[in-house]
């Protein structure tokens, strides 16, 4: 029986825009719930220009229930005249319990060290949700390929996904940085080819 052969795949991600959290350094994770800042409502929407006059040709926008995720959304969305968007839960920022607020110069190596917060997610628990988001996601790659899709998630989200995707370094991403994915798909496995950061702030 023949293999199916390798299909090509391209798909934008972009961190969230800035919230008060972000610009004061400290932790935030799917349990906490804030909106974006006034700089934050301005990235989203320059965002959303810049992706029109790109002309990425996005056909949806994924997306979490968190307000930061969802305001981003909405803002691209609405300067794309009104791009349609899916949320799905699995796509919320790894639950960080107490280390929530707390500086993200202190907590860095605590994750580093795979340790878990207490009250929030293990490693292992947030990847495992994070696989799951990736089967959801992959049910809408099957659209025509000149309408991609774009999800919006946080820094969490992008990185598990790149490593569940087989990237070996650490995916960093900024606020309202937007990111090329193209990947290959063979028999239903998903596995990134390349990664490009078309714009950053």
């Amino acid at each position: 029986m023949k293999s199916s052969p390798e299909q090509a795949i391209s798909f934008y991600f972009v961190r969230h825009a800035e919230t008060k959290l972000n610009r004061q350094g400290l932790r935030c994770g799917g349990d906490v719930d804030v909106p974006l800042t006034e700089t934050g409502c301005k990235q989203a929407f320059q965002l959303g220009e810049q992706i029109r006059k790109m002309d990425l040709d996005i056909g949806k926008v994924l997306t979490s229930p968190l307000i930061r995720t969802r305001q981003t959304a909405l803002l691209i969305s609405g300067v794309l005249e009104g791009v349609s968007i899916a949320e799905s839960p699995l796509l919320k920022e790894r639950l960080l319990g107490e280390w929530n607020k707390q500086p993200i110069i202190d907590t860095e190596p605590l994750l580093h060290d795979r340790q878990t917060p207490p009250g929030g997610e293990s490693e292992a628990q947030f990847r495992l949700r994070m696989q799951r988001a990736l089967e959801w996601f992959s049910s809408f790659l099957d659209q025509p390929q000149d309408q991609r899709l774009l999800l919006v998630g946080s820094k969490g989200v992008g990185r598990v996904l790149y490593s569940l995707l087989g990237g070996e370094e650490r995916l960093l991403v900024g606020n309202a940085e937007l990111l090329r994915f193209e990947v290959s798909r063979s028999e239903g496995n998903l596995r990134c080819l390349k990664v490009q950061r078309l714009l950053s702030k």
